[in-house]
């Protein structure tokens, strides 16, 4: 199996980036990646304002996928997370959903033992790695890996963990996907700018799939499918999750469209990835058991 090495990160996703590897569709590589601060907060002494942006969302690639072509769809199955034994959030005063309440800078670090993130000697949480920035490249402009948009980037849904299935678009040759911010564990919204960051190891298979069928982002797992959407405001990234789950009922599960539209009010979840990136995130959520009983399986 391949692997690209943490050292081969982008700052930004490009059509001008090279690639740093090549497989070919239906081929599983491992991702080595930084934490979100690239792995420059070791200790609670290391503040926010001393890694600096130029070091924020490394993201390990990008990687060229042989058959990817303009039109196409990546599908990107995370088949495993290992994480460091340690991690780190960090707090700002002017940053997050909470700014104004402190006036200075906080670090918290996080150790990982059997399982659980060891937050104070109170609480210890389940872990559960997802990948924050994961994406392909745009068509025609450089997007900060910080920043979410169309391409995926840094969506920051905690439901791109292990076992799921993230559907990417291909906007040039090769696909160019790249990936890194996990984080051990991390809540809806993630509203202090930063789950519990962390180094990791991503291992992933990659397939080629030609056209594109569904909306996307688009992202299943074995509960859910669910359509992604990043836009200047939480209310139009709410609205644009939602009307792609509608095109979903409509065009692949063949629903008539009141009928779709009803049913998603009824049937289905809006819920927020976060609210404290550039272009702010939301996911519609649709039980895999309504795929059931139309009798469709995914791609």
């Amino acid at each position: 199996m391949k692997k690209i090495a943490k050292e081969n990160y982008i700052l930004s996703m490009s059509p001008k980036n090279k690639p740093v590897e090549t497989v070919l569709s239906e081929e599983t590589i491992l991702f080595e990646t930084y934490d979100c601060f690239s792995n420059e907060m070791k200790s609670e002494d290391d503040l926010f304002h001393t890694v600096g942006w130029d070091k924020i969302n490394p993201a390990t690639g990008p990687l060229f996928v042989e058959d990817a072509r303009l039109g196409d769809t990546l599908k990107v199955d995370i088949l495993d997370i290992q994480i460091a034994n340690q991690g780190a959030m960090s707090i700002t005063p002017e940053m997050g959903a909470l700014a104004g309440s402190f006036t200075d800078e906080k670090t918290k670090i996080i150790p990982i033992n059997d399982g659980k993130a060891i937050f104070n000697e109170t609480l210890h949480l389940p872990i559960k790695p997802m990948i924050g920035v994961i994406g392909t490249a745009p068509l025609d402009e450089d997007v900060p890996t910080g920043t979410p948009k169309d391409h995926g980037g840094n969506m920051d849904c905690k439901r791109i963990g292990i076992g799921s299935s993230l559907y990417l678009p291909v906007n040039v040759e090769g696909a160019l996907l790249a990936m890194g911010d996990v984080h051990a564990v991390m809540g809806d919204g993630e509203v202090v700018i930063c789950g519990l960051e962390i180094a990791a190891e991503i291992t992933v298979k990659v397939s080629v799939i030609k056209g594109q069928p569904y909306p996307l982002p688009f992202l299943a797992d074995d509960k859910h499918v669910m359509t992604i959407a990043s836009r200047e405001t939480l209310d139009e990234a709410s609205k644009q999750a939602t009307k792609h789950m509608h095109t979903f009922l409509v065009n692949v599960l063949k629903m008539e469209a009141h009928e779709a539209a009803m049913f998603l009010s009824v049937g289905a979840d809006l819920k927020i990835c976060q609210i404290v990136d550039p272009f702010m995130t939301s996911r519609m959520e649709l039980p895999v058991w309504v795929l059931d009983k139309y009798g469709y399986q995914l791609l």
